[in-house]
């Protein structure tokens, strides 16, 4: 059965990005610390170079994507990766500015409901991730998301941007951690969202 995943890299202290939008080359060190080469599908995005446990796990887990969903935001700062995301998959872009339709990305104005629905549709029986941030807690608060993914590490960014900032829904409860894979430089953790 497919599954609703959530999560981002985040710092020690909680944060996806520090002050100012900061911190990413921090964050993302372990993108570039191993030994075996992970190519993307973006022309914008040269391929990674992770531990042999990390690259394991993201081969595992990229392979049961079918879609994703991300903020604008996000979408505008990578200038939409080149125009296909690193995973390969179409993208679900959520927005209030709905461009002209682009190949390998949907547009969807009308909410987080209405963006995962969109993705489950293009995904089938794979899974479908949304990206950390806004829309991440968007999702949770909907009821949305069934497992969290989280790689932790090792540096701690002083403030910034929380991966559940202004959740309105707290408490959430989690089980696990169902897995935990250590790479280098990051800790790779799984929860499953209690319900």
């Amino acid at each position: 059965m497919s599954k609703v995943i959530a999560g981002a890299t985040m710092s020690l202290d909680g944060y996806i990005a520090g002050p100012g939008e900061s911190g990413f080359d921090l964050l993302f060190q372990w993108y570039g610390n191993g030994d075996v080469e992970v190519p993307g599908a973006s022309p914008n995005v040269p391929p990674l170079r992770l531990t042999e446990a990390s690259a394991g796990l993201l081969k595992e887990e990229w392979g049961g994507i079918g879609a994703l969903v991300v903020g604008r935001h996000l979408y505008d700062m990578t200038n939409a990766w080149g125009g296909m995301h690193p995973m390969g998959v179409p993208a679900v872009v959520l927005t209030h500015r709905l461009p002209e339709d682009r190949p390998n990305f949907a547009f969807v104005s009308e909410g987080i409901e209405a963006a995962v629905a969109k993705a489950k549709e293009i995904a089938g029986d794979r899974d479908v991730a949304v990206n950390g941030g806004q829309m991440a807690r968007q999702a949770l608060e909907a009821g949305l998301v069934d497992e969290i993914g989280v790689e932790l590490v090792p540096v701690l960014l002083g403030g910034g941007t929380p991966l559940f900032a202004g959740l309105g829904t707290a408490p959430v409860q989690f089980d696990g951690p169902v897995r935990v894979v250590e790479g280098a430089g990051v800790t790779h953790l799984r929860y499953r969202v209690r319900r």
